[in-house]
């Protein structure tokens, strides 16, 4: 039976304007981020830019290739912060021309508007952020419908975390691979309940999403789980017909990408990642520093380098925040989830819902584990894809807690605005740290 209320967030008058003012403070500190980082010092930044700049100069896309990656160079820059006076061979920094081409195709006419123009582009990618900020509301609150102060808290929490906001005002195309993260998981919520979204508009996200990076190729599992589980009255015709769709639009789309990859690189290679791996010579390899530290010292420092850089380790995992910082988003954290754990927080939700945040969380997990299996790869943006999964959990938990405390269990926007705090120590480390310790 179709649910009246997917994909609805039940609202009264006080939510959409809170909504905005989430939106606004969210670009307000995503721009200062991406005005005031130094030149280059965000992960992988030239790389991302120079895909851009290729298809900008030649219009075609770029191949990678022997000379595309530099080590000795790559350690020089970041040793020197991006000094200028090194920056002569930027342009050969080009270790990314494997990725897919979506995020590119979509910056290449800023480029061309603004003339390469570093700031512009990353303030595109920003305001590509805002649709990540704007699908956690939308996610928590189809999970949640009568609990608006959650989704709003869930917007909120995803928009102010460091690292997060980081990345998305950096030229990188994490930014549209996890607004599509948020699209995919959002539409596989309202489909497995019933609700408007058919199965081939499944399949469009999800093949944007092979357009886009490999990181959200894990949706494509999701929205085919939302497919099989949804109540069809057809039976398992009904559900067969609807997983044909699914493939056919979502493969069709994405292995136009995969043909021209085995074109050039050859088969099996139609991810382009057998090219990176042979390009890539000198990049620190897991089996390399297992033998090198042992394994136990190896997860220990895998463990601590993923929980801090999810929430703040700046420029190229040079930059960790302090640790008192650490320790807030750890405490808001615990917190949030002893609530929704122990106070029946998700008593309002449905199972199909959880059930697909939590393997869109544990598909994540997964796969930071596989990107460890050949190289060192500890940074936490890779499970970003939980991360609304994980901000709707915690806020429901925060708000089952509010709701025990009488001073405060009739103020329902008070969960936002105390999450929206953390914008404040967003620009505050983004002018006492970030700026002062990774400028030239």
């Amino acid at each position: 039976m179709k649910d009246p209320n997917a994909g609805h967030v039940r609202t009264t008058r006080w939510v959409l304007p809170s909504l905005l003012a989430i939106l606004a403070l969210y670009l307000f500190v995503a721009m200062s981020y991406a005005v005031a980082t130094p030149p280059w010092q965000a992960p992988d930044e030239p790389a991302h830019y120079n895909v851009i700049r290729q298809l900008a100069e030649t219009g075609a896309y770029p191949l990678i290739e022997g000379g595309d990656w530099d080590q000795a160079y790559l350690e020089q820059l970041k040793a020197a912060r991006f000094a200028p006076n090194l920056l002569a061979r930027l342009n050969a920094v080009q270790f990314e021309d494997h990725q897919p081409p979506l995020y590119y195709l979509l910056l290449t006419p800023v480029y061309n508007v603004f003339g390469g123009n570093l700031v512009a582009l990353r303030s595109a990618s920003a305001v590509i952020g805002l649709f990540v900020v704007l699908t956690a509301f939308a996610v928590a609150g189809c999970a949640m419908p009568g609990r608006p102060a959650v989704a709003l808290g869930t917007a909120a929490l995803v928009a102010f975390i460091p690292q997060h906001v980081h990345i998305l005002a950096s030229v990188n195309n994490d930014a549209l691979a996890w607004a599509l993260v948020g699209w995919i998981l959002w539409a596989s919520l309202i489909h497995a309940a019933g609700g408007r979204f058919p199965a081939w508009v499944l399949g469009l996200l999800v093949g944007l999403a092979l357009l886009t990076k490999t990181t959200g190729y894990l949706m494509a599992g999701v929205a085919l789980l939302a497919v099989v589980i949804r109540p069809s009255p057809h039976g398992m015709r009904g559900r067969l017909t609807a997983v044909s769709v699914y493939l056919a639009v979502a493969l069709g789309i994405g292995g136009v990408w995969w043909l021209r990859n085995v074109s050039v690189y050859g088969f099996p290679d139609f991810l382009g990642l057998a090219a990176h791996d042979r390009v890539v010579v000198g990049q620190l390899r897991t089996a390399e520093l297992i033998a090198e530290i042992g394994a136990d010292t190896y997860l220990k420092t895998a463990f601590e380098t993923a929980i801090t850089s999810f929430i703040g380790q700046f420029g190229w995992m040079a930059l960790p925040i302090q640790t008192w910082a650490l320790v807030i988003y750890g405490a808001v954290a615990g917190l949030g989830l002893i609530g929704a754990a122990s106070l029946r927080a998700l008593r309002h939700s449905t199972p199909r819902s959880w059930l697909l945040m939590g393997v869109t969380g544990g598909l994540a997990l997964l796969m930071l584990v596989y990107y460890n299996t050949q190289f060192v790869q500890f940074q936490g943006r890779y499970v970003y894809p939980l991360l609304i999964p994980l901000a709707a959990l915690v806020c429901a938990g925060l708000d089952a807690i509010r709701q025990q405390l009488p001073v405060v269990k009739r103020i329902p926007v008070l969960l936002p605005a105390a999450l929206c705090a953390f914008a404040g120590l967003d620009l505050w480390l983004l002018t006492r740290v970030l700026v002062p310790n990774l400028t030239p």
